[in-house]
């Protein structure tokens, strides 16, 4: 079965939502539930037709980190994400963050039966331990990408040819190189999330 096109969303100048697919007035809320059901959708701002879907699903996460209890972003993890606008390594983080909530996207049946199957071990240490790692690995394979000298998985250098070249749409002046400390800090907030997912296992 095709996968339909996206509904239609129109944003109007008193903030006012409009459904075009069920010619009815919602929320943000309802736009969330759609989300959460698998329905795809794009928002458009009714007077100038500027495509605003990004901003609007930000505001629903904003909404839903403000109730009680649904939080999920550290504020570690959010400072982490202002420090990477403007850097070189601003390109790489959306690709990053997108595979890496594919990922587990794709295994969280198999997340959930662990949990349900806890029986005084933590069964999400080992595989959360491992998808991290993956992760790890493969952000830190994609910024040597930016470095003078790529290295392979063994930590020989890889001459120049060996690397595709990074193109930018339009010269940019240059971004301050990504300290290696950033990596770091990004580890340890994926660390904190295993931290609070053992926690919330054991009770």
């Amino acid at each position: 079965m095709a996968k339909s096109d996206p509904v239609t969303i129109k944003k109007y100048a008193n903030r006012r939502l409009y459904n075009t697919g069920t010619s009815t007035y919602v929320t943000l809320e309802d736009l969330a539930a759609m989300v959460k059901v698998g329905d795809d959708f794009l928002v458009y701002d009714a007077k100038t037709g500027d495509d605003i879907t990004r901003s609007v699903l930000t505001q629903i996460i904003f909404e839903q980190e403000g109730k009680e209890g649904q939080n999920m972003l550290p504020v570690a993890f959010l400072r982490q994400l202002i420090r990477f606008y403007g850097d070189s390594m601003q390109l790489l983080v959306p690709r990053y963050l997108e595979m890496s909530i594919d990922s587990l996207t794709k295994e969280q049946d198999k997340f959930r039966g662990q949990i349900g199957n806890a029986l005084g071990l933590n069964p999400l240490v080992a595989p959360f331990e491992q998808q991290i790692r993956r992760n790890m690995e493969m952000f830190e394979r994609a910024f040597s990408v930016f470095s003078p000298f790529g290295k392979h998985a063994d930590g020989t250098s890889v001459s120049s040819p060996d690397l595709e070249p990074v193109t930018p749409a339009a010269k940019a002046p240059a971004a301050e190189p990504a300290k290696e400390g950033d990596i770091d800090e990004l580890k340890n907030q994926l660390a904190d999330i295993q931290r609070k997912l053992e926690g919330l296992s054991r009770k």
